[in-house]
This record gives C-alpha cells, sequence and structure tokens, in this order.
C-alpha cells in the first residue's frame, strides 16, 4: 500500500498512537505523519504509507490553518 490516509485524529491520542495503529492495522512498516498534532487537540492528520512517505517534505511545507475555541468565565 502505497499513498496517504487523512484520520480525523481523537482527542487523547498522540500523532504517534496513530502511525502505531495504522502500522498495526495494515501490517505496514514504513508509516509516518505530516505534522504532529498536541495529544488534546482533534483534527486531520495526514497520515503517509510506503512509497507515499516521500511526499512528506512536500505536504508539510504548504500552509496551515489551525482554529481553536475557547470559553471565558466558567
Amino acid at each position: 500500500m502505497d499513498g496517504a490516509i487523512l484520520i480525523d485524529k481523537p482527542s487523547e491520542w498522540t500523532s504517534h498512537d496513530v502511525v502505531a495503529k495504522i502500522r498495526n492495522y495494515f501490517r505496514i512498516d514504513k508509516v509516518g505523519h505530516c505534522g504532529t498534532l498536541d495529544p488534546m487537540a482533534t483534527g486531520l492528520l495526514v497520515i503517509v504509507v510506503g512509497k507515499g512517505t516521500k511526499l512528506s517534505n512536500a505536504l508539510m511545507s504548504g500552509d496551515k490553518i489551525y482554529t481553536g475555541e475557547i470559553t471565558l468565565g466558567i
């Protein structure tokens, strides 16, 4: 398997946890991610597998947008 997988990372999982789960589920040795998300953050995590790992530099060089929400007064 070669390419990229888009994962909606749940909170409490680290980016490394997602990579490990993908590696074990698909039984692929060459798995990486394009940018680390904080364990408390949720959002899109780009996972690259097989020959797709060669794309990671190109994928990480683009602009990224981060959004957040806070509640004041609690």
